[in-house]
């Protein structure tokens, strides 16, 4: 596969495109559960209190995932460690990404009336940023 990211972004870029595939691939998997922890709490703790579990929810499965698979082998320190640097480097990225999120609920009646439209722009909205930091700061 790296020889096939290689043809199309050059030696250099190669690894850094694989790392971006993959950590794109786990951002889906994050979406998906941020998604249905908003569907299945937003009716018992509202959206805001919804987003923000669901958030963190997705946020510990996408560190583990990206942990074992995308930056396998790369960062030190304990796993539990390593799960609050994550949450800590993505601080911004959380605020880019729920920020985004409140916004649309509380701006656009079709977000508050499908939220996973909300959630689509946060995600879209911290997923560079995100990228970046886990690269540089937690699994370099």
């Amino acid at each position: 596969m790296l020889s096939r990211i290689a043809a199309l972004f050059g030696p250099r870029h190669a690894a850094l495109a694989l790392d971006f595939l993959r950590f794109g691939t786990v951002g889906a998997i994050g979406f998906m559960v941020d998604t249905a922890m908003v569907y299945a709490t937003r009716a018992a703790i509202g959206l805001y209190w919804a987003g923000l579990l669901a958030y963190l929810a997705a946020a510990s499965g996408n560190w583990l995932i990206n942990r074992l698979w995308t930056f396998q082998g790369r960062g030190a320190g304990t796993m539990h460690r390593q799960w609050a640097l994550f949450l800590a480097a993505n601080a911004i990225g959380f605020a880019l990404n729920r920020g985004v999120y409140v916004g649309l609920i509380s701006v656009s009646p079709l977000a508050f009336e499908h939220p996973i439209l909300a959630i689509m722009g946060g995600t879209v909205a911290g997923m560079f940023l995100n990228f970046h930091l886990s690269r540089t700061v937690v699994f370099r």
